[in-house]
């Protein structure tokens, strides 16, 4: 019977987070992460990169080897203690033989000694498995390096940001691989990168040329392709190799994939000033947040965000400190702007302060108290101290933080987001919680009592994947400038070490 070794190791790394990422964070509130069995448990049946290795490898009737299943929200550099106890895992697993590997990894992990964690891993596994076919799974701001494309067979990434396409993408880069086995395909793989860091805002499949691009991708596989990938990248690490770049895989045709490369690369480098996110004021986003939820529908109102689709809250989004970014995810400045302009009928998600939650579950629910709100980490990467901010309420709920997806983005899979409090203000309901979580899930709300729909203003600390699940309530959403090390000015950060010239931080053959 065929032996197909499963693994997870997924990070995006801002190496301008003061988050630190230790072990425990890829373990979700537990000692370290699964292993094992526990691995197939957790995830057989979810819409995931490994649900999707599952199923495939379960109708070829493969015997399923699980390794480790690690993955961390973004934050800081991977600590080396914590990326070698991961990869050690999986090399002790491949080590008790295989037939092939299937690898759920990110692509943008950089560590304290490396800015290509996924490269060096498979390096490393080529070392001892020099023949056995691998399959690998690379999240769509994955920063591409040739240890990647030269050390796996197949490469896939996911085709839509928000991710909603993770089990799909398991599959994608499953099937070739048992192809593979079966002696029926022959991958061939090339990539290719163009100098350009897009901004993250401007990056969802949802809007021009990601969109386009994604779409011509998918095209690519419908004729005949085994993987197309298009790799907006994540311009928050400050890598040599961070940037848009394209892997295409074909059975056995080097110069098909070297034209379908060409054509995702050229387009995107044409379209390159469509990636530039131009900054609003917090202010006059403020402001217009007020308007678009007294004047929705009036003659004359503005056309809403591209995104929103119905008819419910109107969302604040804090899109310079969301934890799917890095983000300490505890910056006060938009909350403040919303306090001062007096809204109401706010649900905010989430300030993560996990000394302030423990300062309100002693207090218990329905104690009035006043603590001082998030602003406990400093980032000195852009110059910037942590500022608190004093908030009065009452302890409306308290949580162990847990809950199940609803989907579409990683449906059915369990989130931890630690002891949680919801704090009311009489304006404004925060949810402050212990463990860092992006809010792409109804869930997140809902599991606490809190119905998002019938919220006036929704505040979420996200950027593009709350899409996923508040794009379908919102009436309008409002793009917040406030701060924090997602920050999509990229004067604020201290470029060293990606290459240069790059656009737009060099305005190279200005389009």
């Amino acid at each position: 019977m065929t032996r197909v070794v499963l693994a997870m190791m997924k990070h995006e790394t801002n190496t301008f987070s003061p988050v630190p990422t230790d072990l425990a964070r890829f373990a979700k509130g537990a000692e370290r992460p699964i292993e094992g069995e526990a691995v197939l448990a957790a995830y057989r049946g979810t819409g995931s990169c490994m649900a999707g290795f599952i199923d495939v490898a379960e109708a070829a009737g493969a015997e399923l080897v699980p390794s480790i299943a690690a993955s961390a929200p973004p934050s800081g550099p991977v600590q080396s203690a914590a990326y070698e106890h991961i990869c050690d895992a999986i090399l002790a697993t491949v080590a008790g033989g295989c037939d092939a590997i299937l690898l759920d990894l990110h692509g943008a992990m950089v560590t304290e000694r490396h800015e290509d964690g996924e490269g060096e891993l498979l390096v490393r596994i080529r070392a001892i498995a020099p023949d056995v076919p691998i399959g690998v799974t690379l999240d769509m701001h994955a920063n591409l390096y040739p240890a990647m494309t030269d050390n796996a067979d197949v490469v896939a990434g996911y085709q839509t940001y928000p991710h909603i396409d993770y089990h799909e993408t398991g599959v994608r880069a499953a099937r070739p691989i048992f192809a593979m086995l079966r002696g029926e395909a022959r991958p061939v793989t090339v990539w290719g990168n163009r100098p350009m860091l897009p901004h993250v805002m401007r990056q969802g499949s949802g809007d021009f040329p990601n969109r386009e691009l994604q779409g011509k991708a998918r095209e690519m596989e419908e004729e005949g392709a085994l993987a197309v990938s298009l790799f907006t990248g994540f311009p928050h690490a400050d890598i040599s190799n961070a940037g848009l770049s394209c892997v295409v895989v074909t059975d056995g045709d080097r110069a098909a994939a070297e034209e379908m490369r060409d054509e995702l690369l050229d387009f995107a480098w044409t379209n390159r000033d469509a990636f530039v996110y131009r900054i609003e004021p917090l202010a006059d986003s403020i402001a217009r947040a007020r308007d678009a939820a007294d004047g929705a529908g009036a003659e004359g109102a503005a056309a809403p965000h591209p995104a929103a689709r119905g008819d419910g809250p109107v969302i604040l989004l804090d899109h310079y400190d969301n934890a799917a970014s890095g983000g300490t995810m505890d910056s006060m400045t938009v909350l403040g702007a919303i306090a001062e302009a007096e809204l109401d009928d706010v649900a905010v998600f989430a300030i993560h302060d996990p000394g302030a939650v423990r300062e309100l579950i002693a207090a218990g629910i329905g104690a009035e108290t006043t603590v001082m709100l998030g602003g406990k980490i400093d980032m000195p990467a852009i110059g910037m101290a942590g500022e608190p901010l004093e908030v009065t309420g009452r302890v409306k709920l308290i949580s162990e933080g847990r809950f199940r997806n609803l989907g579409p983005a990683g449906t059915g899979i369990e989130m931890n987001m630690g002891p949680t409090v919801v704090l009311d203000t009489g304006r404004v309901e925060i949810v402050v919680i212990s463990r860092h979580h992006e809010p792409n899930d109804l869930n997140c709300f809902l599991s606490l009592g809190i119905d998002p729909g019938k919220r006036r203003f929704l505040m979420l600390k996200s950027r593009i994947h709350y899409r996923a699940g508040f794009a379908d309530i919102a009436r309008d959403v409002l793009e917040c400038a406030g701060t924090g090390v997602c920050t999509s000015d990229y004067d604020m950060l201290d470029f060293r070490n990606v290459r240069r010239p790059i656009y737009p931080l060099d305005r190279i053959n200005e389009p």
